[in-house]
This record gives C-alpha cells, structure tokens and sequence, in this order.
C-alpha cells in the first residue's frame, strides 16, 4: 500500500520556481508540485494535454488569444497544442498532473527548462 502525501509537507523541501517535483505516478502520468514566480516561456506540449490546480496564490495562463486566471482552489486543463505562458506575480504553488512524457518546455529550450525532474 502507498502511504498518504502531504502537499504541505512536500512544498517545505524545495523552494526554487518553475522547478517540477514528481510526487506521484498513475496511469502513465506524473503528478508534480511546482512554485511559480514570474514569467515562463511561452510553449505548448504536442502531444499532451495539462492539468493547473492552484494550491496557493494566483496565476495567469497567457494564450495568444487571451488568458485566464486562477486563484486557489481553481483549475484549467490546458489542451495539447496550444501555446500558452504561464506568469505568476507573487509566489503561486500549483499541482500539475502530466503524461511521463511532458517535457518542461515543450520544444522550447530556456534557462527555465528541467530535463529531469526530482522524486519528493
């Protein structure tokens, strides 16, 4: 049997933004927790679609063709194939539920891309 995962607990050992951690796997998926601070790089992932729950903060999903914004408890699944850049003004903790095969920035290399992602 798995043992249970604190989301609280977990955020407390890291603190670098737009790093990934993998807390979990199922069904060919990862689950991760990140902190967002500031701007990402705009991207899109081909092949996969991409899950945004907000735990703590706010964030702001940049599309080319508007954006969305998320506070606390919201979510939005972002479709395969569209660009997005996600901002966050204050430190934002969300959950991210992803294929094993996302890569952190799609096709986009940046100083902000993390090829392997850390177990929690």
């Amino acid at each position: 049997m798995n043992s249970k995962v604190n989301l609280k607990e977990k955020l407390t050992l890291f603190s670098a933004h737009w790093t990934p951690k993998i807390i979990g796997e199922l069904n060919g998926q990862y689950v991760k927790l990140a902190k967002l601070q500031g701007e990402m790089v705009w991207h899109d992932h081909a092949n996969e679609d991409e899950l945004f729950l907000v735990i703590k903060g706010s964030i702001t999903l940049h599309f080319r063709d508007g954006k969305i914004d998320l506070n606390e408890g919201e979510m939005y699944i972002v479709p395969k194939g569209v660009e997005h850049l996600p901002e966050a003004k204050e430190e934002c903790h969300v959950l991210l539920f992803e294929p094993k095969s996302t890569a952190h920035t799609g096709d986009v290399e940046s100083a902000l891309t993390v090829k392997d992602l850390e177990w929690i």
